[in-house]
């Protein structure tokens, strides 16, 4: 969908947010409502994102485009797909970032402020954090099955090798 259109058409904003993983649980009337306390930002490509180290209360949802991840300089990974989500864990931990992110293409995310959400009624403030974090939790539940599963391999690889290390040689 061409960006332009899609910050026209509140219709089709709703139906591209609806194929974000993390919202998929709302409503069309709450995805209307979500929308008043987002904000839709587009980046150009190497433009800075999320500063490392830095503190603030935003989660981004990617909608187009791809988002380099860096940490210490160095590329962890790339987010291409609608609906990745970078910033949560700042956010439920309080914690300073923990890596960069920089448009490695024009990109576009959808971008929330949870301060926007506290100054919802307590109703629609629970409502919507639960919604929030619990697309969070499925995320990070399924990196750290992504990781668990890297680990394993590695360990699974460094078994091989150790043990191809200690079998005598054959003169």
């Amino acid at each position: 969908m061409d960006i332009n259109e899609f910050t026209r058409d509140n219709a089709a904003t709703i139906t591209h947010l609806k194929k974000i993983p993390a919202l998929e649980c709302f409503t069309e009337k709450e995805l209307e409502e979500f929308l008043r306390f987002s904000e839709l930002r587009t980046y150009a490509e190497k433009e800075c994102i999320v500063d490392e180290n830095s503190d603030d209360d935003r989660v981004f949802y990617l909608v187009s485009g791809k988002a380099k991840v860096m940490k210490n300089g160095k590329e962890l990974i790339i987010l291409r797909r609608t609906g990745d989500v970078f910033g949560g864990i700042g956010v439920i931990t309080g914690i300073s970032r923990a890596a960069s992110v920089y448009a490695a293409a024009p990109t576009t995310c959808v971008v929330i402020r949870l301060s926007q959400i506290d100054a919802l009624d307590e109703n629609n403030r629970l409502r919507f954090k639960y919604m929030i974090f619990r697309g969070f939790a499925e995320i990070l539940a399924n990196r750290l099955k992504k990781t668990s599963d890297e680990l394993d391999a590695a360990r699974n690889e460094i078994a091989r090798y150790q043990a191809t290390e200690k079998k005598p040689s054959s003169r």
